[in-house]
């Protein structure tokens, strides 16, 4: 009984629900016919894209729709520019009348007037494109505002009155007071907002470092840099001179084939564990090793990530940078390496006696494997890590991820101390690298980088050899203040425009002279390079400090000379032989 009852109950519920769904369809149904216009409804379109006055994409401006004469009403339709540049305004209904108005800080507000014809093509066909709209810059106070704390903070590292990071996190500091304090009481004093600031931090550079440093700690403490040192050591036989050459030369090579950032996490140890043991100053090879990590990173597509940004832009592939500028490389290696013989000449003289039986065996006791088993699969780990920088550019996989990766991995296939392999990262350059990047985007966001790149592009019209002369120093000047990356992104645009000018020769000079540039003028001060900063980071650890005019001396004269070169080669290559 009780069986049946609940199967009446069942099958009346769902009676009921069938009933009410057909009330409801019914109810839709009529109110859909009484009201026609409701059956379907019609959007159109208007898209576009926007560019700065040096043709890059303009990213986060303003696209409002409205009618004239209703200025204080809201917008009938609005859109925000996307990365590319690209926006799209959707309408349900086209007005009889319609104006655009397109606004960003530090750009010029533009209004466009949708014309009679163009309304009428909207309506027959659901879409219409806005042909390219450019944004002029203006300067406010914004602008103003970014400049002086951008050159007060290279004032206050050059002179070392603070530490660089703390001088890079006031600086950081600064910007957001304008921006946010001073944005509530002037739109004029807005520079950008946080979101905007930390989307300016290369991501990519602090992770790959962070993961390198974490596999350069857990190799460090198998023994190996000391084993290394050893080893050049005896190559050299006991003169300095020589030694540095072979640092040099290996430094180079390594460049060549990773970034400079991870070629002197390897390199400076080892050095470090030389000089003391000679009794030089660390400084005459360690420095030495950052400026031919700079150039020789300039010899093929990966040396460097601006050469990545470059051959991407350009289309010029890895045999390319090799056929076009390896030569060019090794001459101004080799001019920088006959300076650094002079520059340090005392350093030198202080082992001129050749190999010291004292050093000799110190070296040696030092230079043992402490951990085999650690070595060998600290030594397998680091080549899959090459292996993935090397077919991660055919896959779009930064070199980030199989740093990371790699360092995870001796993590788990070692279990070394975790505690005491993090104390070995150098968090304080890692903060600076962050910090500067803000920095650097607050001035790249205000425009005065496409103000300095439009300059350029005045000064240069249609000569060419005036043209190489002044991408390779302008660049190569700008890079010593500036950011390698950003610098890059906003001097292509203007490469692009100036090869189209020079018919009968390669294209692709300019984007060298550009490559040439960036890389060689990363030597020029202790911020002029990421490999830089992480070599001053290490060293600092180490107790042997590099400070800001010990660089100077030696990087700016180096900077110039091997600019020199590269302009001389680029020039004698292209447009005297006309490669």
């Amino acid at each position: 009984m009780d069986f049946h009852i609940k199967a009446y109950k069942k099958t009346s519920l769902i009676l009921l629900l069938i009933l009410f769904s057909l009330i409801s369809l019914f109810y839709i149904s009529n109110r859909v016919l009484a009201n026609p216009q409701q059956q379907a409804v019609t959007t159109y379109q208007i898209t576009g894209i926007i560019k700065s006055a040096q043709g890059q994409p303009v990213k986060g401006a303003v696209i409002e729709a409205r009618t004239p004469g209703n200025e204080q009403d809201p917008p009938i339709s609005e859109a925000e520019s996307l990365e590319d540049g690209t926006w799209t305004l959707s309408f349900n209904e086209i007005p009889t009348e319609l104006t655009l108005l397109i606004h960003r800080p530090h750009f010029q507000q533009t209004e466009i007037i949708v014309t009679n014809n163009e309304l009428k093509t909207l309506a027959d066909g659901g879409s219409i494109y806005i042909p390219e709209v450019v944004l002029q810059g203006k300067i406010d106070a914004g602008f103003w505002a970014s400049t002086i704390i951008f050159v007060f903070v290279l004032l206050v590292i050059a002179t070392e009155k603070l530490h660089s990071t703390t001088a890079s996190l006031a600086a950081m500091s600064a910007i957001f007071l304008v921006s946010f304090v001073g944005g509530a009481f002037s739109q004029n004093l807005f520079i950008f907002d946080f979101e905007t600031a930390i989307s300016y931090i290369n991501w990519e550079v602090i992770f790959l470092v962070l993961g390198m440093m974490i596999i350069v700690a857990v190799i460090e403490k198998t023994g190996l840099f000391q084993w290394m040192a050893f080893q050049a050591y005896r190559l050299s036989r006991g003169k300095s001179w020589l030694l540095v050459l072979i640092l040099i030369a290996v430094t180079s090579i390594a460049s060549a084939l990773l970034d400079n950032f991870t070629t002197m996490l390897l390199m400076t140890p080892i050095s470090l564990q030389i000089a003391l043991a000679l009794g030089i100053n660390p400084l005459a090879l360690v420095i030495p090793e950052v400026l031919a990590s700079n150039i020789g990173g300039t010899s093929t597509l990966i040396g460097t990530p601006t050469n990545i940004i470059i051959g991407a832009s350009a289309g010029i592939t890895f045999n390319d940078f090799l056929i076009n500028q390896a030569l060019g490389v090794i001459i101004a290696l080799a001019a920088m390496a006959g300076f650094v013989l002079f520059f340090y000449r005392k350093e030198w003289r202080k082992q001129s006696g050749g190999i010291s039986p004292r050093l000799y065996e110190i070296l040696k006791k030092n230079g043992q494997i402490r951990d085999k088993n650690g070595l060998w699969k600290s030594a397998v780990v680091f080549v899959l890590v090459l292996i993935g920088f090397v077919l991660g550019e055919r896959i779009n996989v930064v070199p980030a991820v199989p740093a990371l990766v790699g360092a995870t991995f001796l993590f788990v296939w070692l279990q070394p101390n975790v505690t005491e392999t993090l104390e070995a990262v150098d968090w304080t350059t890692l903060v600076f690298f962050m910090s500067l990047f803000i920095v650097v985007g607050a001035i790249q966001e205000v425009g005065l980088i496409s103000i300095i790149a439009d300059f350029m592009r005045q000064i240069i019209g249609g000569n060419l050899v005036l043209g190489l002369l002044v991408i390779v120093f302008g660049a190569g000047t700008l890079s010593t203040l500036i950011a390698s990356i950003p610098l890059t992104a906003s001097l292509i645009p203007v490469v692009e425009f100036l090869s189209g000018n020079f018919p009968g020769v390669s294209s692709k000079v300019l984007y060298y002279a550009l490559s040439m540039g960036i890389s060689m003028g990363g030597n020029g001060l202790l911020i002029g390079g990421e490999g830089n900063l992480v070599t001053a980071g290490i060293m600092e650890q180490a107790g042997n400090r590099i400070s800001f005019k010990d660089f100077l001396r030696i990087g700016l004269p180096v900077t110039y000379i091997t600019l020199g070169v590269g302009a001389l080669w680029l020039f004698i290559h292209f447009i005297v032989f006309g490669a």
